[in-house]
């Protein structure tokens, strides 16, 4: 163990800031730097615990360098624009970590290391320089070792010796020879870290070097006589200072006590939610903590149960949460419920808990009968934490949950869908800087672990209380911040809460799908695999694992030759996606590849799983739809992920064979039609475009024939192919350079029709301006119906980040009231059938398009009465319209 650490501060700044992804808070302060560093800090403290630790940094202004020799650094570019705001921030939480800071005027960190290091090392202490500095090499000792935590290296002697060449005491020497590009330390041209590795070893040192310039043989030989004046500089500045006066000793650097409110703080405003959370509980008396913990109890007793109905029943609102022993809403069984009224205060009433030392407990179905008045109560408000599970799981106990008033996870997307994850644990700790419960803490991890049955009662009851109470104190947070819009307000109150039971039905309706015919589909895909994977093995000349990207990367590109498109972060062609499709263009291995990679997702995902996702009971499969994850307002679905299946290829249709209706009934698919193009002619208001919906034209056609000037029946199919494109790729922000990659036409061609169409339909091109600037000026843009959609990148110093947030800002308002108006086609859709009980269910939601069952004989009237109740679902100034299909499948249909 160190009885000393020294950080180099600043060289870890900068390695952190290129080596991390460029993170960014919700506020669009840039934090990666930051999170590196302390990351780096926070393994060094777990492993060394030291109790004499310094974090050295770099001081603004000249060193002694800069007056030996005025270029010294001249070569290194000023301080990143995305790093330099993160440097007081880091120093920030280094005090708060209780470590003490070097920081000295006019003197370097490498100097201020040194003069510590050296001192500590002559009183007899064992140093640790933690850094990535090659230069720190020349102070290593007996006692002095360099680590470097990003690669996890320690240096000693020995280890100087075998990467360098060369013993520390060399050090100096050896960079003296090869010189230093990022400080500008000149160095010998032509010398390179072997050349100079092997004179040392032959001529004992610099001097030595010197003193047989003579001798030394080639071109190098003539580069070390002409710059034999240049060793005596480059000597001293690649010397580090080991000699300074500093007023902070060894002795001085004690690690302190971390100061948990300010680290609360920090980690707050810069969103480290996993460090935030291994602080635990604030407090009590900390004022912006929000409350920690409360009055938790257990009720077994039927007066204590009494007690609380009587208050449940008077609450002007109650949160509630449901425990369970599964997280599939079709199979859970309900373990326990959990309530709060005030804040702080919270009961759970265990009511299956058969672990080992379970107490007696109160009966379930007697909870949940003396429960269901309340439940039921359309007039009873309840508060939630994605309360559409609550309610599915209910369901099944025939409980019909009503009065749901507020949820905090979509309070929280919202108000900003971008600003954390939705989850409980991420809302706890943004918005009362608090730690919870992680149900590992209770439950175990991996196969050790326990369903919440086997909890035991103690360890619940604290758990599911503090569910309930944080969720009772999050509304009290989230709920005026909402109130506080009333854009936002509406869009919650109006969308997504009446949304929720909504979703819940067609979550347990579930889709019949064809056992039979999935089975049979992956039988056939696995003999596409095969061939295809005999066809790329002869375009390889030789087999190989068509998954791994190591041998992908070296047949492409090592025994092929052909071109890197795109490198990884550590320098290496890149095998990604978009780079095989671009050269599949032109080559046929990487198409092979990426045909492959193509059929085995849908086995995998599809075709496989699909038959054994199907419900015991109900012969079905049960989605989950999400609310609250994607930015836009888009529904996303998971287990089995209906949004993904491919309807552009043979396969992906194949797919969609084996959604099927039962005997009797069709399936029935609405789409709306082209409805972000009608949005777009909405917001906006270009003549051309509302011209062409207005009169039900093929847009694509009338696109084609205002940009080349011809009439719509003289317009051809390469033409109408490339205004599709355009009117589409423009929606995505798609570059001239996209455009011609995807249409086959050269970029100044793509430049040429991109120019045609913004001078045909200047509206659009004024409505991108309009959309752009507002963005800049306010961080966010908003829905037809006032979701708003934040952008933290938007002023970005980062062009290629500002670009993005830029393409965002134009489609997010197109995407986002497209995803308002279906959801709002959906709560239309379901009132009609709650009211007039149609033997109908609406089974599937996917993009724009919603999927029924229903009756063979009723497909054309449940079809006119579905595109009415859709096409009003949203009032703008083209009309809206909606294609109705049916099947027995759901290719057929769609």
């Amino acid at each position: 163990m160190a009885d000393l650490i020294l950080v180099d501060g600043s060289s870890y700044l900068y390695r952190a800031f290129h080596a991390l992804p460029p993170l960014s808070n919700s506020a669009g302060e840039p934090t990666g730097a930051v999170y590196g560093v302390v990351n780096m800090l926070r393994k060094l403290l777990a492993e060394y615990d030291p109790r004499h630790i310094g974090v050295v940094f770099d001081a603004p202004g000249r060193t002694f360098r800069d007056d030996l020799f005025a270029e010294y650094k001249a070569n290194r570019p000023s301080m990143p624009e995305d790093l330099r705001p993160q440097v007081e921030p880091l120093k920030h939480i280094v005090g708060a970590l209780g470590l003490p800071l070097v920081e000295i005027p006019g003197v370097e960190a490498d100097d201020a290391i040194g003069t510590l290091a050296r001192q500590a090392e002559r009183d007899g202490w064992d140093v640790v320089i933690s850094t990535g500095d090659k230069d720190m090499a020349q102070l290593v000792s007996d006692r002095i070792t360099l680590l470097n935590t990003m690669s996890g290296t320690v240096l000693d002697p020995a280890g100087v010796g075998e990467k360098f060449g060369v013993p520390p005491e060399r050090i100096i020497d050896y960079l003296a020879l090869v010189g230093d590009t990022s400080d500008n330390i000149p160095g010998i041209p032509k010398v390179g870290p072997k050349t100079a590795a092997k004179w040392l070893d032959a001529y004992g040192d610099l001097d030595g070097v010197i003193a047989h310039a003579d001798d030394i043989k080639g071109k190098v030989g003539e580069s070390l006589r002409e710059h034999l004046d240049d060793l005596a500089l480059s000597r001293e500045l690649a010397t580090i200072r080991c000699d300074l006066e500093l007023d902070q000793k060894p002795g001085d650097l004690v690690r302190g006590e971390p100061d948990t409110a300010a680290l609360r703080e920090l980690y707050r405003r810069h969103e480290f939610s996993g460090w935030l959370s291994q602080l635990g509980a604030p407090d009590a008396d900390d004022a912006d903590a929000g409350g920690s913990g409360g009055d938790y109890r257990m009720i077994t007793a039927q007066a204590e149960l009494d007690g609380w109905l009587a208050r449940l029943r008077e609450a002007s609102l109650f949160a509630f949460d449901l425990e369970t022993d599964s997280l599939d809403y079709m199979q859970a069984r309900i373990v326990g419920l959990s309530f709060a009224v005030d804040p702080g205060e919270a009961v759970y009433i265990p009511v299956a808990h058969d672990g080992p030392g379970a107490p007696d407990q109160l009966d379930s179905d007697a909870v949940l009968e003396a429960l269901r008045p309340l439940l039921e109560d359309p007039q009873r408000p309840k508060l939630g934490q994605n309360l559409k599970y609550d309610m599915s799981v209910l369901a099944r106990y025939g409980i019909h949950l009503q009065g749901v008033r507020h949820d905090t996870m979509l309070q929280s997307y919202v108000l900003d869908s971008t600003a954390t994850r939705h989850d409980m644990d991420s809302l706890a700790l943004k918005y009362l800087g608090r730690g919870t419960i992680k149900f590992e803490e209770v439950a175990g991890k991996g196969a050790k672990q326990i369903t919440f049955n086997q909890v035991g009662v103690e360890e619940a009851t604290e758990y599911a209380c503090e569910d309930a109470d944080v969720t009772r104190q999050l509304h009290d947070v989230l709920w005026p911040r909402l109130e506080a819009v009333p854009s936002l307000r509406r869009v919650y109150e109006d969308i997504e809460v009446p949304l929720l039971p909504v979703l819940s039905r067609m979550e347990r309706h579930g889709v019949l799908v064809d056992r039979d015919l999935l089975r049979t589909q992956s039988r056939e895909l696995a003999e596409s695999m095969q061939e295809v994977e005999a066809a790329a093995h002869r375009a390889a000349g030789g087999p190989f694992n068509l998954g791994s990207p190591k041998q992908i990367q070296e047949i492409l590109f090592e025994r092929q030759g052909l071109p890197v498109v795109q490198k990884t972060p550590k320098g290496q062609p890149s095998t990604a996606e978009s780079v095989l499709q671009e050269l599949a263009e032109d080559y046929e291995l990487p198409r092979l590849i990426i045909e492959h990679r193509g059929l085995s997702k849908l086995k995998s995902t599809y075709t496989d799983k699909l038959p054994q996702m199907c419900d015991p009971r109900t012969g079905r499969v049960h989605t989950s739809y999400h609310q609250a994850v994607t930015a836009t307002g888009r529904l996303s679905s998971s287990d089995p992920n209906l949004q993904n299946i491919p309807v552009r290829t043979p396969e992906g249709r194949r797919i969609r064979k084996a959604f099927i209706a039962t005997p009797g009934y069709r399936l029935m698919a609405a789409d709306y039609s082209q409805v972000e193009l009608r949005i777009m002619a909405h917001l906006s208001g270009d003549s051309g475009l509302r011209q062409a919906f207005e009169q039900g034209l093929d847009i694509h056609r009338a696109t084609a024939a205002e940009v080349f000037g011809a009439s719509p029946d003289r317009v051809t199919d390469e033409q109408r192919r490339a205004a599709k494109a355009i009117n589409f790729g423009l929606i995505y922000g798609m570059s001239a350079w996209g455009l011609a990659r995807q249409i086959g036409v050269e970029r100044g061609q793509a430049q040429e029709y991109v120019d045609l169409y913004f001078d045909r339909f200047r509206g659009v091109k004024e409505y991108m301006d309009r959309t752009r600037a507002q963005a800049h000026e306010q961080g966010y843009v908003e829905t037809v119906y006032g979701r708003r959609l934040y952008l933290p990148e938007i002023n970005s110093s980062n062009a290629q980040r500002r670009q993005y947030a830029e393409r965002t800002a134009i489609n997010a308002p197109m995407q986002g009231t497209a995803a308002d108006i279906i959801k709002r086609a959906m709560i239309r859709v379901d009132q009609w059938l709650q009211t007039a009980e149609p033997d109908v269910l609406m089974v599937m939601q996917v993009h724009d398009e919603l999927v029924f069952e229903v009756p063979a004989s009723e497909t054309d009237t449940v079809g006119e009465h579905v595109r009415s109740l859709m096409v009003d679902a949203a009032a703008l100034d083209v009309p809206l319209e909606v294609d109705i299909g049916v099947g027995s499948n759901w290719d057929e249909a769609h």
